[in-house]
């Protein structure tokens, strides 16, 4: 490089927002564009880490597939460039008219993945919605995740926090895989550098337990792995608890002072006795045992859980017995212990070595129209998102703003999702690119982009075993039509005269405020002040944040509860069911000779990143993954295509053979594909495995989570 290129070439200090690992960045500007970006060496928690999709945000930001200007749909169904300002008008204009017509219910927001890698995004949309008078809000954990809000809401939380994984002498992962998904927080394996990390800690003798129906990459590290049949967690952690409490194996000092229910819940877990375990779950019942012993021997270390595990049946039953196993065994900070990372963007208030009582977050706050379902951790449930489209009525919602989501892949149930979003009156989306969700609404707005905005780490303030901080700049101007999702809301709430009220007081509606400024007062007062991780270049460490446990107040009398109201009648439920020799579950009306289970891809984010060219050399279909005993019965080869069929649907998928799986196992990644129109096209697009998925069907009382893993299934092989 000569001196002049590199006069004009300038590095710039930031973070990726591909995924939520949020790996810290040194980004090479030339000429106003990003050329290159690679892990910052000098950062003290991801010490010069990145994956390979972080490292094509240069693609991302400068791609032919960006949308560059906002479109309107015109008469004849074509989009046409319009100026964003004109569209914000518009917008605003149909959004009065059908809140005037229909109610402010008739309004609902879905902030997809994305979403919550802007900063501001979620809590400003969701203070929008509460300053127009409308509950419609609803977000992507509540399709994959909503047990891990619920169970600890029925089970009490531990004010001190549980143990971290870095000092950990035991960890169990139960449906993730960290290595891949670089995301498990609550005491999982950290999401940067997971590998590394995974290596490092058992090099110093950390025990890993994995829970998973394929031989992941994180199993193929582990001391156990238990490779349970798809969907039967809840019958294998029934047994590990049983044997747990049968053999007095739990921290007893600590469930007699601060846990309720232990007994109640032994004697809904004595039924699940070994050989019933082992010949449902298809466990080896030595395995079940040495996983139990181990994991109780500890001392430190947590049970941890994921996607795979929250997406198949009976979720909040399952994530209950993974919190069961860390209550039982006492896994929390205790008074004198140092917690190295409270969170540096929320209040300074102490940590004390307390239980919190039980406060769900569930059967209170405003209900659907459908279904009997109700809020959720104050957010509605996106699987009935489109009844509430689709039926009649009062509260029916007319306009949908989507941001940082594609619900056609996402959302469970395809059809009737391409059938709510084409009968909408006003639907707008945000989005870099002409997904299957945006190519059917009326507005698409060109978003700001990661390295085009300022941004911190609100989401993962907690996760981090260190006190870590992190403020980027935008590193890039684009000279572009474009727009942050938050000002989105904020200049509908401006042209509407509704307030968005936010933790340390109300936006201002004449004068659009700075990026600083509406983060300033989303988070309040903070441990530490934002002003000094602003003005800090790069991440950096805040010791100054780390605290001691308090001890407990003398008079503190609440406890965390092991067996909550439901949980005994549900575990009776799973052991009532019936036994069956075939793939199906227990129950179903007709025999499936295959489970599918759902799966991450490490050179994608669920399907983002498919339509980049450096990341789509490593593929862009979601293979169908079997094992190789049962490629052979059907007489085919890897590239072959099976047609895979549900009770209510059918898709079409590119075979991989495997020997991670057991036969009669199907294994592919969530949320690929796109809609009809590429019917046909799985090799280039892949499939949508929620074609598969009755959203009206099998899913949870409290949710309304649909089951999109471990679903019962035929195969045949197929033509091109």
């Amino acid at each position: 490089m000569n001196d002049l290129e590199e006069a004009s070439l300038q590095t710039h200090k930031s973070y990726c927002r591909f995924c939520h690992a949020y790996c810290a960045l040194e980004v090479d500007v030339e000429d106003g564009k990003v050329v290159r970006v690679r892990g910052d060496a000098s950062d003290p928690v991801y010490g010069g880490y990145t994956c390979e999709k972080g490292r094509e945000l240069p693609s991302a930001l400068n791609g032919a597939e960006r949308i560059t200007a906002s479109l309107k749909r015109n008469a004849q169904g074509d989009f046409e460039e319009i100026p964003t300002a004109q569209a914000l008008d518009e917008i605003a204009d149909r959004v009065k008219a059908i809140i005037q017509k229909h109610g402010p219910q008739s309004v609902a927001s879905y902030s997809g993945t994305h979403a919550f890698q802007n900063s501001a995004a979620l809590l400003v949309s969701k203070a929008f919605h509460a300053g127009i008078g409308s509950p419609s809000y609803y977000t992507s954990v509540t399709i994959d995740q909503p047990a891990k809000f619920i169970a600890p809401s029925r089970v009490g939380t531990w004010e001190a926090g549980p143990h971290g994984f870095e000092d950990a002498d035991v960890s169990m992962m139960i449906g993730n895989n960290t290595v891949v998904s670089h995301y498990a927080p609550f005491g999982g394996l950290p999401p940067f550098s997971a590998d590394k990390r995974l290596r490092d800690n058992q090099k110093r003798g950390l025990k890993v337990i994995c829970v998973d129906p394929r031989r992941t990459e994180t199993a193929k590290r582990s001391d156990i792995h238990l490779q349970v049949r798809p969907g039967e967690d809840p019958t294998l952690l029934a047994g590990i608890v049983k044997v747990i409490l049968d053999e007095n194996l739990h921290d007893q000092e600590f469930c007699d002072r601060w846990v309720e229910g232990v007994e109640t819940l032994h004697e809904a877990v004595k039924p699940f006795d070994l050989d019933y375990v082992e010949q449902r779950a298809d466990v080896p019942r030595e395995l079940i045992v040495e996983a139990a012993r181990l994991f109780a021997q500890g001392p430190r270390g947590t049970a941890t859980a994921g996607t795979g595990h929250n997406m198949s049946m009976r979720p909040n039953l399952s994530e209950h017995l993974t919190l069961a196993l860390n209550v039982l065994c006492g896994r929390f900070n205790r008074e004198g212990e140092r917690i190295p990372n409270p969170g540096l963007l929320g209040p300074g208030t102490p940590r004390r070595a307390q239980a919190l009582a039980p406060d769900p977050v569930f059967g209170k706050g405003p209900q659907l129209r459908t279904r009997g379902l109700g809020e959720v951790f104050e957010e509605m449930p996106c699987a009935a998102l489109p009844d509430e489209m689709l039926t009649p009525g009062e509260g029916q919602v007319r306009a949908f703003f989507t941001i940082g989501g594609n619900p056609v892949v996402a959302f469970p149930d395809q059809e009737k999702t391409i059938r709510a979003l084409d009968g909408l009156d006003l639907f707008v989306s945000i989005d870099r690119k002409m997904s299957a969700s945006a190519r059917r609404a009326d507005y698409i707005l060109a978003p700001r982009l990661s390295l085009e905005r300022e941004d911190t780490l609100v989401l993962a303030d907690s996760w981090y075993e260190q006190p870590y901080g992190h403020y980027t700049p935008a590193v890039v101007d684009p000279d572009l039509d474009v727009i942050e999702e938050w000002e989105f809301y904020w200049e509908l709430a401006s042209r509407l005269g509704t307030p968005i009220d936010l933790e340390g007081g109300t936006l201002p509606l004449d004068e659009k405020p700075s990026k600083f400024e509406v983060l300033k007062l989303m988070l309040g007062e903070s441990r530490v002040p934002l002003e000094k991780i602003r003005d800090q270049q790069g991440g950096a460490l805040y010791p100054e944040a780390e605290s001691l446990v308090q001890p407990a107040d003398p008079d503190a009398h609440e406890r965390l509860h092991a067996c909550p109201d439901g949980i005994a009648e549900e575990l009776a439920e799973v052991r009532d069911e019936e036994l069956r020799d075939d793939a199906g579950y227990a129950n179903d009306a007709n025999p499936f000779s295959h489970r599918l289970i759902c799966r991450r891809l490490g050179h994608v984010y669920n399907s983002s990143g498919q339509e980049l060219s450096g990341l789509a050399r490593k593929g862009v279909t979601n293979f169908a993954y079997m094992n190789e005993l049962d490629v052979e019965a059907l007489g085919a080869s890897n590239g072959d295509l099976i047609e895979i069929e549900s009770e209510t649907g059918r898709i079409r998928g590119v075979i991989e053979a495997t020997d991670e799986l057991k036969p009669s196992v199907i294994s592919m990644a969530h949320a690929f594909g796109g809609g009809p129109e590429v019917d046909g096209e799985e090799r280039l697009f892949g499939s949508s495995t929620n074609r598969l998925v009755d959203s009206a069907t099998n899913y949870d009382p409290i949710s309304g989570m649909a089951r999109q893993s471990g679903i019962p299934v035929n195969v045949r092989l197929v033509s091109d």
